[in-house]
């Protein structure tokens, strides 16, 4: 079609701007587009009359007029200082393809399924593949939800497999733009965890704070939502990665080439799958980035798991390696400057520094003499840095920070080292003219006589080291000038003047002028005034003082402290300072109640200390959080009954959270009375105006399932609570559920109820519209609000569970939910007590399939996290591969089934676990990945031996496993003589021997299972024997 572009439209124009007003649209419903676009003559007026009263400058392309012409975007993105700019342009078309749409009763609507916002995602795919993928340009400018989308369809266009997770799929086999696609997600994945472990500056609110808060919150929700589900498959992420390093080809990405192809339908042919479509990517250039990237979160984790840092370190150290190797990094983007600080870092944390290495940095020296404690030969060497000025001052300061943590800690005899290293960096920063820290000021305060005369040794011996510049000197004397002025015993400003390097620097008349200012201040000094009361008064500098003790405040988890780092604040400047760290959240119902509070100092605390308190529990740092919650309730008892209240509800989630680690970590130590009663208490509670987080209820009722209190949720919960709460509701029926488990079949009505309530969450609200031919369609847009919660909720309350029997049900129910929406009889997964749940279901368009699969699929690998024992999940895991076509997992899951109930094959499996039905799906996944002489070996498992499946397999000459190494375990008789043919029929005279010889060796010795009249128990145990060696070789082959 001929697009006639509008000339001469006065811009620019926003990313919300339709096409004018004054441009006469005809429009043409052609699945979306805008049809031929054309100005009316009054229009063409219009436009003439603007744009000769206008100025003749560069205009701003717009989102649409890329539409309109299909060429515009690679010439614009050819342009130096193109505006808009690619990542404004990646907003642009995203938020105009995501707009929902109002239909004729002006109901909201999801964004349309057309060619117009299909093309809209295709072009900001285009601008992300004109910048190469480049992440960290592509995270500058966009924001989460927005790379989130952009990503998202990236995916999309790949064709990676919908509903399936990233960690199952086999980066080998995929095409290599759909793998590349798969990796770049993932890579994205764990950099935005890493960005957003960051702080953040905060930008203050105006007068009309409430509003704001409210605003910020809304804006802060989408990103939460993603940055928890990137954070809840970290390590599929991780371990995706890890496989990516294992693959030794070379990989392509999507370029604007690829993309238009995808878009003109032209990937039918193949080409956008073949092996050269897109952008090279050698290995070795991919493997620099995703270690670069997986050293980055392992160095986040490190601050939680010690070893993670020499992760770290071992990815680092490839990444310099590949680095040195590479002969260009065109297509690798990393920050070098960072690499080389976390590779610093690492080798610090880590330890991995040999004193005997000649290589070994200062840097390293200094690591390791702090390692070693030898902190006077610290010192030295920073002394001797003063001269040399080789470390960098953000080094000697970080090391002062970790003395002093260490004294915090507790260890008191390092206060006169961090004295004396805080000396040094003084005297660093003078030499290079800079403003000494708050910190040497505070020393300065009252020095002891040892300090002062140690002050004069470190400014000496660093100008006796090499020749000083005259800079240097000039520096030194302005420093000494100033350390008198801010000493105020005079005996001291003595001994400071009568030093050798004093009168070696300063001529006579500035000595002479300095000492009659220090007599006549001497003089004007009130002697009776009391000492400073407060370390950190120091009114020269209250700003910088002011963020040292922001600086404590953040790190201090001492309430007392805390206490008076507040007063102390509040006494310098009057603002709030619950806004100082911006990691420090209270959950929305508390917010208003605490903000309400009149004193602002008492509003700080009360926010401060919850805060630090549920940052700790998110640490599982519960002594802390107990301290902490135990403060603030002391302080909000004193006015506040309803905070009071939210108080002790928040001591008891800590509580239950804390007794569920314990038993997470294999505790098998019941919970106290007092705690279970508690939460009975909190259930039944009817305390008006006082604020509830959903998710206390939510955690109260896991954790009464966990621990079986079922009595309780089936019989002593009010009705009015089971109305009104639906965490209660599906408690209840859960627990009625289980306890009916093993009565008879008529006795499971709450069986059925939890079956309608858990359909409902996975039902879809449905729309019947008509299409343009007149014919009525079935359109699934939305999650239904039928249901007691929403879905996410539900997976979020489900994963709270680790009560086998609770898990085992909620398996069982999903499993036959799962296979009635497929409706494929032949593929079906299998579970325990299938048999209570209902067959069909009356509305079955209603129910989201690819939900149910999902959920199916997260519930079953949740339960095997926690219990990968349990035979039963492990045939349901194995079945769920088995269905969806992935037969070496499936087959490795089913091998497990076996091994986990017999001791490792020591013992013979039971019947029921290896059915005919599972032993012909192992059949199946063998023949599938072509390992033929397997699938003859299984063959024999049957109850009724399969001679046509292994006679056919045995044809197949290409086979993929070890071939004659399995001959061994073959003991039916007609299956070995019918190999020998085989083999004797082709002339593989060498295989044919094999299995003749076995043969014969058999008959030879009188190996019992080749002699039919043999009783069937020596049939059976001989046959058993063979079939232990077979499942253990199996075992270590797919294991």
């Amino acid at each position: 079609m001929d697009w006639l572009s509008v000339q001469g439209v006065p811009r620019p124009l926003t990313a919300g701007d339709s096409i004018p007003p004054y441009v006469d649209k005809r429009v043409q419903k052609m699945d979306g587009w805008y049809g031929m676009v054309t100005m009316s003559a009054e229009a063409a007026d219009r436009v003439a009359a603007v744009t000769s009263s206008q100025p003749s400058t560069p205009l701003q392309i717009s989102w649409f007029e890329f539409l309109l012409d299909n060429s515009l975007l690679e010439k614009h993105l050819q342009k130096t200082g193109a505006d808009p700019s690619p990542v404004q342009l990646i907003v642009q078309f995203l938020e105009q393809a995501s707009k929902p749409s109002v239909n004729e009763q002006n109901q909201v609507q999801p964004p349309a399924d057309n060619r117009r916002n299909r093309t809209l995602k295709l072009l900001a795919l285009k601008v992300a593949a004109h910048m190469e993928w480049d992440l960290d340009s592509l995270e500058k400018g966009l924001t989460i939800p927005v790379l989130n989308m952009l990503l998202n369809e990236l995916l999309c266009v790949s064709k990676v497999p919908a509903g399936m997770k990233h960690v199952d799929l086999d980066l080998a086999t995929l095409p290599p733009t759909t793998a590349m696609a798969v990796i770049i997600y993932n890579r994205w994945a764990i950099r935005t965890i890493v960005l957003s472990s960051f702080p953040e500056k905060l930008t203050k609110p105006g007068p009309h704070q409430m509003n704001m808060l409210n605003l910020v919150q809304q804006e802060k929700e989408m990103t939460e939502n993603i940055l928890a589900v990137l954070k809840e498959q970290a390590n599929d992420s991780i371990s995706v990665l890890q496989r990516a390093l294992q693959l030794k080809k070379d990989f392509y990405v999507h370029t604007l080439r690829t993309l238009d192809l995808l878009g003109a339908d032209a990937a039918a042919n193949g080409e956008t799958e073949s092996s050269t479509a897109g952008l090279r990517i050698s290995a070795d250039q991919l493997h620099c980035q995703v270690c670069y990237d997986l050293g980055g979160v392992f160095f986040q984790q490190g601050c939680m798991d010690q070893t993670a840092y020499k992760k770290a370190q071992d990815h680092f150290r490839h990444t310099k390696e590949l680095l040195k190797k590479l002969d260009q990094t065109v297509h690798v983007h990393l920050d070098e400057k960072r690499l080389n600080g976390y590779w610093n870092a690492c080798k610090a944390l880590a330890g991995d520094c040999d004193p005997s290495d000649t290589q070994m940095t200062q840097c390293d020296q200094i690591n390791n003499l702090i390692r070693a404690c030898d902190y006077q030969a610290v010192v030295e060497a920073f002394i001797k840095d003063n001269s040399s000025q080789s470390l960098q001052n953000h080094f000697r300061r970080s090391i002062l920070r970790e003395l002093q943590y260490k004294v915090q800690q507790g260890d008191s005899g390092l206060d006169e080292v961090c004295h004396k290293v805080c000396v040094c960096n003084a005297v660093r920063d003078a030499l290079e003219g800079e403003v000494p820290s708050v910190g040497f000021q505070q020393l300065l305060l009252r020095p002891s006589r040892r300090t002062l005369d140690f002050m004069l040794e470190v400014c000496t011996r660093s100008l006796e080291q090499r020749p000083p510049s005259e800079r240097s000197r000039s520096n030194m004397a302005d420093f000494l000038r100033t350390l008198c002025e801010s000493l105020e015993d005079l005996s001291q400003v003595f001994v400071v003047t009568s030093h050798k390097l004093f009168l070696e620097l300063l001529k006579e008349e500035e000595r002479k002028m300095l000492l009659e200012q220090m007599k006549k201040r001497s003089a004007t000094i009130n002697l009776s005034a009391k000492p400073l009361p407060s370390f950190y008064d120091i009114p020269a500098s209250a700003s910088v003082n002011i963020g040292q003790l922001e600086q404590q405040l953040i790190l201090s988890l001492d309430p007392r402290r805390v206490r008076q780092i507040l007063i102390e604040l509040h006494g310098m400047a009057e603002r709030s300072f619950w806004r100082v760290n911006s990691k420090w959240e209270v959950p929305a119902e508390y917010i208003v109640v605490i903000l309400g509070i009149k004193d602002n100092l008492t509003k700080d605390l009360v926010y401060i200390l919850m805060a630090k308190g549920l940052l700790s529990i998110s640490v599982k740092d519960f002594a802390h959080a107990r301290l902490l919650f135990s403060a603030c309730l002391e302080l909000v008892t004193e006015f506040s009954p309803k905070l009071r209240q939210v108080m002790l509800n928040e001591m008891l989630l800590l509580e239950v959270r804390a007794h569920e680690a314990m038993a997470a970590e294999g505790s098998k130590e019941r919970p106290p009375p007092d705690l279970v009663s508690r939460v009975r208490g909190y259930l039944e509670m009817r305390v008006h105006d006082v604020p509830l987080r959903q998710v206390i209820g939510e955690e109260c009722v896991a954790f009464m399932l966990n621990w079986r209190e079922n009595d309780y949720l089936t019989l002593q919960v009010p009705p009015s609570l089971v109305m009104n709460n639906p965490f209660i509701k599906l408690g209840q029926l859960l627990a009625s559920t289980c306890k009916e488990l093993p009565g008879p079949k008529e006795s499971r009505r709450t069986a059925k109820e939890l079956w309608d309530v858990v359909v409902q969450i996975c039902s879809v609200s449905v729309q019947h519209k008509r299409s343009s031919d007149g014919r009525l369609g079935l359109i699934k847009h939305r999650e239904s609000t039928l249901g007691i919660m929403q879905r996410n909720k539900f997976i979020t309350f489900i994963k709270k569970l680790r009560e086998p029997l609770v898990l085992t049900t909620l398996i069982s129910l999903f499993v036959r939910l799962h296979s009635i929406v497929r409706d494929d009889i032949v593929n079906e997964v299998t579970a325990e007590h299938l048999s209570i749940w209902p067959s069909s279901l009356p509305n079955l368009q209603a129910v989201d399939v690819e939900a149910v699969a999902v959920t199916v699929r997260e519930l079953v690998s949740f339960a095997l996290s926690l219990n990968p024992h349990n035979q039963s999940w492990l045939g349901t895991q194995a079945d769920i591969y088995f269905v969806t076509n992935q037969y070496c997992a499936a087959l490795n899951f089913y091998l497990q089934a076996g091994a986990v109930c017999s001791d490792f094959f020591t013992k013979p499996v039971p019947p029921d676990v290896y059915t005919d039905q599972v032993l012909k799906r192992m059949i199946k996944c063998c023949s599938m990945l072509n390992c033929h002489t397997q699938v003859a070996v299984l063959c024999q498992f049957l109850r009724e031996v399969d001679y046509m499946t292994a006679f056919k397999a045995l044809q197949e000459q290409n086979s993929h496993d070890a071939m004659d190494s399995f001959y061994d375990y073959i003991w039916d008789v007609t299956i070995l003589e019918y190999l020998t043919h085989i083999h004797h029929k082709r002339g593989e005279t060498e295989k044919r021997q094999v299995a003749f010889l076995l043969r014969v060796q058999m008959k030879a010795i009188g190996q019992t299972e080749l002699n039919s009249s043999n009783p069937e128990e020596v049939l059976q145990l001989a046959a058993q024997k063979r079939k232990k060696r077979f499942l253990q070789a199996m075992s270590k082959l797919y294991f």
